[in-house]
């Protein structure tokens, strides 16, 4: 289904290149008012939100993904070039733009503006970052770039709304006008590359005088590129992300539990025993609040990151680990990609797009998935919480921290080496120089780490409220189905045992369990292991819908239960599986529609399958002769 946008509203055009703080812009411009589009036939999902005016009136903004030049070079570039010449089949040509140039590198943007004038798309100017032109000691003569590009020039803190209401006149009005260049004969047909760069170069010493580089960005850069303490600060801020999931999270967790639990023992209070009862408490509350639970790790997660990106920090890793890729037959540009993977293998795979090789890209797109995404993270923490002991390390540092950083360690490294086998057999070619550039360090919008972490949370309610209760009631319809008449005599506890074991669901994990016995997988966790192949995250509400009878029985969490239900070896071998398997359809899907064929989704399910089915084993019986 394609989001339709509105007849009536204008259609504006967010362009720039990117980290120009075009998506700041957006984001204070429409707030929670926001969405991805989803348009057919489009591998590149653009945002769109909604400005509100004076009156009833609205316009709509579509974020275009950034460009660096109007002759496309990757999918990005052809869609949005596509949508503003209006030769794309399924999105409407927008009826203006706002183009947005990075304050404290105009040169850069003045070159791709001097491509897009001959859009002779109708536009206004915003000049962002103004605030850091002047902190820094630097002057912008906006009156004479708005003569020079013959548009008008507006400049911006996106964060602090400066220049906001300015735009927001323009949205109403419509004023906006074709750019109309001065001096515009050097931009003939004849022209080229060459002219343009002169023109950009010669403007902006005109009309803005800015430090080489900004004192702050000089002294941090001193330290964070450095070849000894650069990789030493990266690895403290993991270390300190890890700690974080666990040491920040754990009285959230433990209050949202406890609010699941208390909702629960009301409904098992008001409603009568019975199919109505078991619905509400096991197949809805049990299955949901089980996956919910981990809601402040996502929570952490995604403000970390979005903390870094913003900070600028995440494109100075990326120059760091270039090195570490290049052993691996990769390229620098393979990190974001693989590092965005580590929230979602979905925007990672599409954002391997930036990558030119396409051998490159087939390569990075067919590790991807094993990098920790954060719907691992509920599996992750719930049977390390179980198993691993809450104890410190040097007095301050948690074990469980140490632990799933392990884990995330052992994902990346694994996803390198078989990229480098990828690399050296279905994939040989020779690789292009890495370029990134790296931006100006920029303390975080309070905005944009709020729309992140709440589009993020939202999305994984969403999941919860939808996919996960959906599957919660299928699988509780399964374990209700068919009926089993329990001996007279027995007691509830054992009652709910037997239905449990003679049910659909118990006949079907019994019959398949034998193939995962080998790895120490009982019935329940097998059934929550094929589960979990439409969504990671589910295994978890199996857990509490396999183990509810004894969460009741006992007043327990769902931890407590599996560290007594689960012998250590079988839960390690459960964790093994999982940092491999690749258990998300939508990711399955997005391969597919990236790489326009269903041979590599086919072949990166059948190899991580392979890896985390021989890892598992290898694990559980390493384990059994460890605890023996």
């Amino acid at each position: 289904m394609s989001d339709e946008l509105p007849q009536n509203p204008s259609l504006i055009a967010l362009v720039g290149s990117p980290n120009c703080g075009k998506s700041t812009i957006f984001n204070a411009l429409t707030g929670l008012r926001q969405k991805i589009a989803n348009f057919p036939g489009v591998t590149v999902e653009p945002k769109t939100g909604t400005v509100k005016l004076s009156g009833e009136t609205s316009v709509t903004l579509i974020d275009l993904p950034g460009i660096y030049s109007a002759t496309p070079k990757t999918p990005d570039e052809e869609l949005t070039i596509s949508v503003l010449k209006g030769t794309h089949a399924n999105i409407t040509q927008p009826n203006a733009a706002i183009f947005v140039v990075e304050g404290t590198n105009i040169e850069k943007s003045l070159f791709l503006y001097a491509q897009y004038a001959k859009l002779a798309v109708p536009t206004i100017v915003v000049v962002t970052m103004i605030d850091a032109i002047k902190g820094s000691g630097g002057v912008l003569d906006d009156i004479e770039l708005e003569r020079q590009l013959g548009v008008p020039v507006i400049g911006v803190v996106g964060h602090r709304g400066i220049g906001l209401d300015e735009i927001r006149e323009y949205l109403e009005c419509g004023d906006f006008q074709p750019p109309l260049l001065a001096d515009n004969q050097v931009f003939t047909g004849k022209s080229t590359i060459e002219d343009q760069h002169l023109w950009a170069r010669e403007v902006a010493r005109e009309v803005a005088r800015l430090p080489e580089m900004d004192s702050f960005t000089r002294r941090f850069d001193a330290v964070l590129l450095h070849p000894v303490v650069g990789p030493l600060v990266f690895l403290l801020v993991m270390l300190i992300f890890f700690q974080s999931i666990f040491t920040w999270a754990t009285p959230l967790m433990d209050g949202i539990e406890a609010g699941f639990t208390g909702l629960r023992g009301y409904v098992e209070g008001i409603v009568p025993a019975g199919i109505v009862q078991s619905f509400l408490s096991k197949g809805m509350i049990a299955g949901v609040g089980a996956v919910v639970v981990f809601l402040p790790q996502i929570i952490i997660l995604t403000l970390f990151i979005s903390l870094l990106e913003d900070f600028g920090y995440l494109s100075r890793a990326a120059f760091l680990v270039d090195r570490i890729m290049g052993v691996f037959g990769l390229q620098g540009r393979s990190f974001v990609p693989l590092l965005g993977s580590f929230a979602c293998a979905i925007p990672g795979i599409m954002s391997a797009r930036i990558i030119p090789s396409e051998k490159d890209r087939l390569t990075t797109i067919l590790i991807a998935p094993l990098m920790t995404c954060s719907a691992r993270l509920p599996v992750y923490i719930l049977l390390i919480t179980a198993f691993v002991p809450n104890s410190l390390v040097w007095g301050f540092l948690s074990l469980q921290g140490f632990v799933l950083m392990g884990l995330y360690i052992i994902a990346a490294l694994s996803g390198l080496v078989i990229g480098k086998i990828f690399k050296s057999t279905l994939f040989k070619g020779s690789k292009l120089p890495f370029l990134m550039e790296l931006p100006p360090y920029r303390f975080p919008a309070a905005q944009n780490v709020f729309l992140t972490a709440f589009n993020r949370t939202k999305a994984f309610l969403t999941s919860a409220g939808t996919t996960i209760l959906f599957l919660s009631i299928i699988l509780w319809a399964m374990a209700e189905f068919p009926r089993f008449e329990a001996p007279q005599n027995a007691s509830t506890a054992d009652i709910e045992r037997l239905q449990l074991e003679h049910s659909a669901l118990g006949m079907i994990g019994t019959t398949i369990q034998p193939v995962f016995a080998p790895l120490g997988f009982d019935w329940k966790v097998t059934i929550g292991v094929l589960s979990s192949f439409a969504a990671r995250e589910t295994f978890v509400s199996v857990m509490g819908q396999m183990y509810s009878v004894d969460v009741s029985e006992n007043n327990e969490s769902l931890r407590v239960v599996l560290q007594r239900s689960i012998t250590l070896p079988a839960a390690l071998s459960i964790i093994a599986f999982y940092v491999y398997a690749l258990q998300c359809m939508s990711t399955i899907a997005i391969i597919k529609r990236e790489t326009g064929s269903w041979k590599y989704p086919a072949f990166a399910f059948a190899y991580t399958l392979l890896l985390a089915y021989g890892a598992a084993l290898a694990t559980y019986h390493v384990g059994l002769l460890l605890t023996s």
